[in-house]
């Protein structure tokens, strides 16, 4: 039997992610961000005896009527191989005992995953399965050469154009960053967090989430912002204005953050999905091949789960609002 037991220790618990390999999503700051956005974050070990054969960090959000709460693991659960079913099973219980849940979503980090008795694939995704995934167990040279042609000549062409990269540091330097990315979000078409969503990621997950830019005459240019745990750096977030867009400065500087945090000891660099566009096909010229993760699956926890699952609408807003 599997006994579940909530953690409200933040060292305790980002210890155990940090040393069996989590996903910076399930690091404690990570649910803080979303504690203060509208989700309640709810951490589980699951015990068999005293031993710790897993953890969820599993992340709520209250519904209208007539549903109650939405669950979600993001790029989680970690668990024993061997335990991993029964460690859901029990997860699942817990969110619909407390939380009366439609459906508890998982994402795992995960390319092949057989779904335990229950679960399904779900049609709601909140990250996308195909990424870039580079590993940075290999040498500079050797993902140099899997790279597109073009996407060597321009980290070399952009890096010769006087640009400085640089941690970023303060809050005042991130608001310039943000900045940024306003611009980049009006002329891409998508959309953004509240400001403050921003500035309580910078805070709450402090080293686990650096943010590097690249300067021209002391201003910020293009900015790369990183989840990372021990072993996986996470893309949230990037922009760049008119002259890093001029002077292609997101190539000298996502080069720079793969090499740094490789220089971390950090094995594997998540470009943090692909979406239709260009931006996939400048993710697409660091890589010979894609990464894909297996995808997204539910159990469903109550009745109206086939109302929720099946294209309604207060679904999509939900896993919407769920992105990084």
């Amino acid at each position: 039997m599997i006994e579940l037991q909530k953690c409200g220790d933040q060292e305790q618990w980002d210890e155990y992610q940090l040393e069996n390999g989590a996903h910076p999503l399930q690091l404690w700051g990570w649910g803080q961000v979303k504690a203060g956005h509208g989700w309640t974050a709810e951490r589980v070990f699951g015990y068999d005896g005293d031993t710790i054969i897993g953890s969820a960090q599993v992340l709520i959000r209250r519904l209208p009527f007539p549903f109650t709460s939405f669950a979600y693991v993001p790029r989680g659960p970690l668990a024993d191989e061997l335990y991993r079913d029964d460690f859901l099973q029990a997860v699942a219980k817990l969110v619909k005992r407390d939380y009366k849940s439609v459906a508890l979503s998982i994402e795992p980090e995960l390319k092949e995953f057989e779904a335990p008795e229950g679960w399904h694939r779900s049609a709601n995704k909140v990250l996308p399965a195909e990424t870039v995934l580079l590993d940075l167990t290999k040498s500079e040279s050797d993902l140099l050469a899997v790279m597109a042609k073009k996407t060597r000549q321009y980290i070399r062409k952009s890096a010769a154009e006087g640009i400085t990269i640089k941690p970023v540091r303060t809050k005042e330097e991130l608001e310039k960053c943000l900045f940024i990315y306003e611009q980049t979000a009006q002329r891409a078409g998508f959309n953004l967090h509240q400001h403050q969503y921003y500035l309580d990621v910078f805070n709450l997950m402090k080293d686990h989430s650096p943010v590097f830019a690249a300067y021209l005459d002391d201003q910020p240019i293009a900015f790369l912002w990183l989840a990372i745990s021990a072993d996986t750096a996470f893309e949230l977030y990037g922009g760049m204005n008119e002259d890093g867009q001029t002077l292609r400065a997101n190539y000298a500087l996502k080069w720079y953050a793969i090499r740094k945090v490789k220089e971390w000891g950090i094995s594997k660099y998540d470009f943090g999905g692909l979406v239709v566009g260009g931006v996939s096909v400048f993710k697409q010229g660091w890589s010979a091949e894609e990464t894909v993760f297996a995808g997204t699956f539910d159990i469903a926890l109550s009745p109206l789960y086939s109302l929720w699952s099946k294209g309604l609408p207060l679904a999509k807003t939900i896993v919407h609002k769920l992105k990084r």
